[in-house]
């Protein structure tokens, strides 16, 4: 498996999520659509990829308590161990974004090998309102849509796409069968 992120920008998501209640703390407002996507297809197990503090699982069990939602992030302890049995849906809101450029190749591999039979992913186009301590602004990767949609084309076929202002979109994907996969 290929790294998913430095430690040291691990080090400095940590510090953000202590010293701000609010950095990944919004997830639930997609919980609506996430759920509706799963029990339309018959999709029972849902990774919060980037759950950060962890708001999509709880608004998902309210929602439909039979779907089981798995989270993971690098830089929550308790959850920064990537699971290894496979999952239905990816739901990653709010995360291709923070995600260090040398590393996001190996974040969509890991993403295929759990082999999602879809993805749901909501990307924000636009400078984050967060800082990193290090000066840095939070959304490290600041592109287009259409980039994105370019970057996403080797992994995941584009199902829907919706633009959401300000600066971001949904991006909802199936698993290509032909996509790259992680050198062991």
């Amino acid at each position: 498996m290929p790294q998913l992120i430095s430690p040291e920008y691990a080090a400095l998501n940590r510090q953000l999520h202590e010293e701000r209640d609010d950095y990944g703390a919004k997830a639930y407002k997609d919980a609506t659509d996430v759920a509706k996507l799963a029990t339309k297809n018959g999709l029972k197990v849902i990774l919060d990829y980037g759950c950060g503090k962890g708001t999509l699982k709880p608004a998902i069990a309210s929602i439909d308590p039979t779907l089981e939602v798995l989270e993971y992030d690098p830089a929550i302890s308790g959850k920064d161990v990537l699971p290894t049995r496979q999952v239905d849906v990816i739901a990653a809101l709010d995360v291709m974004e923070h995600i260090e450029p040398d590393y996001l190749e190996g974040v969509l591999q890991s993403m295929v090998s759990l082999s999602p039979r879809c993805v749901y992913l909501l990307i924000a186009t636009r400078p984050a309102l967060k800082t990193l301590a290090d000066g840095r602004n939070a959304h490290l990767i600041l592109e287009s849509t259409e980039w994105w949609v370019n970057r996403l084309a080797p992994y995941f076929n584009k199902v829907f796409l919706q633009e959401r202002p300000p600066g971001s979109f949904i991006y909802v994907g199936q698993t290509r069968s032909d996509a790259p996969q992680a050198q062991n």
